[in-house]
């Protein structure tokens, strides 16, 4: 099955659109992409949110999307199973992505309930919990460290991307079905405990548009390829990248994250896999992992050119 998939993926990265509401392919990057291995454990069926380890080298955090109970679950760079994290206190009313970082030496997790089809949540929910040693427990239980309830200055936004500023201490939203889609930004230890008011950024213009054919045919053909599902930061902060449903686009650091996330980006065509839903910097920023919602889902590994930094 791996096999024969991966050729369908090496192809689609150099192909380009030839039906109404197929995804463009935003090719010329030298890049390698693989799939290292699948998610091994049954219960990750419908992956929306992945993140590297920052205190287990060589382990992923991945959690499921709405409706499911509030568990993140740990893979190896292959995706067998590690282990899993169960969160006290906490609600999966839309988790849809979720970010690693450390802050004062410590590393967390955060994972975004930000997910609003219909734009009708008051508010949002960012739960940060410390990051558990594995080895100690494989199954350990623990509440978040805090939690940052917020809601939009312009009224509720569906949204499926998050990444931490962790420079400026802050938590970066994308949303979803905006044409084009909007950036916010989040305190990440507001003063008050009251719903705090994000700060509306401003679109984000470098991501390819839908055509107008694009946008008719969508309800019918189920593709919305420009619509960002996923977004991280590097763990050295050197870049970004955003993850639509069909392809990824990275962006090296130009000083401020608003202004990198507006220059023409680098773009890898993903058409052998449909429905992206979750990506993650490896170690290093010329490393990318990519996967879907599916029981058994490939996890796809993107090696950058180092050249092409």
């Amino acid at each position: 099955m791996l096999k024969t998939l991966l050729p369908l993926i090496l192809l689609a990265a150099t192909t380009g659109c030839e039906r109404p509401g197929a995804e463009p392919a935003p090719g010329g990057v030298p890049a390698s992409i693989s799939i290292a291995g699948e998610l091994e454990r049954k219960g990750l069926d419908e992956v929306s949110g992945m993140a590297l380890s920052r205190r287990n080298a060589g382990m992923l955090w991945l959690h499921n999307d709405s409706g499911s109970k509030a568990r993140v679950y740990a893979v190896d760079l292959e995706g067998r199973h590690l282990g899993r994290l169960k969160i006290a206190d906490a609600d999966n009313r839309d988790w849809e992505d979720m970010a690693s970082f450390s802050l004062d030496g410590v590393p967390y997790l955060l994972l975004a309930d930000i997910g609003d089809n219909e734009s009708r949540h008051e508010y949002g929910t960012l739960y940060v919990v410390e990051e558990p040693d594995l080895d100690e427990d494989d199954e350990p239980e623990q509440e978040p460290a805090w939690q940052v309830r917020f809601r939009y200055p312009d009224g509720p936004r569906d949204a499926e991307a998050v990444a931490v500023d962790t420079a400026n201490r802050r938590a970066l939203i994308l949303t979803k079905r905006d044409i084009p889609p909007v950036l916010y930004a989040v305190p990440l230890q507001p003063e008050q405990d009251d719903v705090v008011v994000a700060e509306r950024l401003g679109p984000v213009t470098s991501l390819p548009p839908p055509s107008r054919q694009d946008v008719e045919f969508a309800p019918q053909t189920k593709i919305w390829h420009w619509q960002p599902t996923g977004m991280d930061i590097a763990t050295d902060g050197s870049a970004a990248v955003i993850l639509t449903y069909a392809a990824v686009y990275y962006y090296p650091f130009l000083g401020d994250w608003y202004e990198t996330l507006n220059q023409q980006a680098l773009g890898f065509g993903l058409r052998g896999i449909r429905d992206a839903e979750a990506v993650a910097f490896g170690a290093a920023r010329t490393t990318l992992f990519v996967t879907v919602e599916r029981r058994h889902a490939p996890l796809l590994r993107i090696d950058r050119d180092r050249r092409e930094q």
